[in-house]
């Protein structure tokens, strides 16, 4: 049994839509593979934004462009204060979710 010990958020900018994948790891390619799923289920968005390590982000964001060229990839924080607060009520959302799951599940960890 895989275990799972990271989580993936994407959130879509215009419909604030948000998708979890849980990750067995923080490597490039389990990463790729899970945003690749996700831009088959939903299509790939025209930018893909990273606010996370540029060294981690850039890894990423080369084998997604060498997968779809046309994307563009932004890293840093939002601009706009608006779309950073989404992110942040968003990843504020999960973990409420996510502890009261674990609550209700008995499960440790």
């Amino acid at each position: 049994m895989e275990s799972f010990e990271f989580l993936l958020p994407y959130q879509d900018y215009s419909t604030k839509y948000v998708v979890l994948k849980p990750l067995t790891s923080k490597r490039t390619d389990e990463v790729t593979y899970n945003l690749i799923d996700i831009f088959l289920l939903f299509g790939a968005p025209s930018i893909l934004h990273f606010d996370n390590g540029r060294k981690f982000s850039y890894k990423i964001s080369e084998c997604v462009t060498q997968l779809r060229p046309e994307i563009k990839v932004v890293n840093g924080k939002p601009r706009l204060s608006q779309s950073q607060g989404s992110v942040k009520r968003a990843n504020q959302d999960t973990e409420n979710m996510l502890t009261t799951w674990i609550a209700d599940n008995e499960t440790i960890e």
